[in-house]
């Protein structure tokens, strides 16, 4: 069994018991996964995370008290490093660009399966986005309006290395993938993602995305 230090801290902010029990549930029973904490309310997941700030967070947008997007722009604006994912009923465009713009590094629906919430929680670790289908069809869609409504000359230099790993970032390929892919360390990928997101004013691989659509740094992949 791996030691709790060695594992990845997850706070759970869901208002629901009994689906935060199944979150719990399936989370802990990953060897890499550690449940800290796991609140029903905004005000409990705030000082949750104030109290232990975890390694992911995942967050309920519809609370009781509020909405979690107000915690997911606390974890952003505190530089921590805390990636934020989305667990929600709602899939329309305001609550998914909303959440994007907050901070949050994925978006699920909870019509999906339980049994590949650890999974997705250790794609945002490592450096993925995970999207729920149909938000993932309604973003690709929005850069094809981009597209059409924006052809827009590139401000932005990238290195050629930096071109080369936001065309992989683009693909959905994970860090450790990119790292394999261009025969460089894992914490080189991590270097060059930074500087990209730097570069591009992004937080996030769909915002990194997003913006090199929208700069014309990459072409729409239908």
């Amino acid at each position: 069994m791996i030691p709790p230090t060695q594992r990845n801290s997850v706070l759970i902010v869901e208002d629901e018991p009994i689906t935060r029990e199944r979150l719990v549930e399936a989370i802990s029973a990953h060897p890499l996964l550690q449940v800290i904490a796991a609140t029903g309310s905004l005000r409990a997941g705030q000082e949750a995370f104030l109290a232990h700030p975890p390694r992911v967070a995942l967050i309920d947008l519809g609370l009781p008290d509020g909405s979690g997007l107000d915690l997911i722009r606390q974890i952003h604006d505190s530089q921590s490093l805390t990636e934020t994912l989305v667990l929600t009923v709602f899939g329309d465009e305001q609550h998914v660009v909303n959440a994007l713009k907050a901070g949050a590094r994925g978006y699920l629906l909870k019509d999906s399966s339980f049994t590949t919430i650890a999974d997705n929680l250790l794609m945002l670790i490592d450096g993925g986005s995970p999207i729920n289908p149909k938000v993932a069809r309604f973003l690709l869609s929005q850069f094809g309006e981009w597209e059409k409504s924006t052809p827009t000359t590139p401000q932005v230099t990238l290195t050629e290395r930096e071109k080369d790993i936001l065309n992989l970032i683009t693909k959905g390929y994970k860090r450790n993938e990119i790292a394999s892919l261009l025969n460089i360390s894992n914490n080189t990928v991590g270097t060059h993602i930074r500087r990209i997101y730097e570069k591009l004013s992004v937080h996030s691989n769909i915002e990194a995305t997003q913006e090199a659509v929208q700069l014309g740094l990459i072409k729409n992949r239908r």
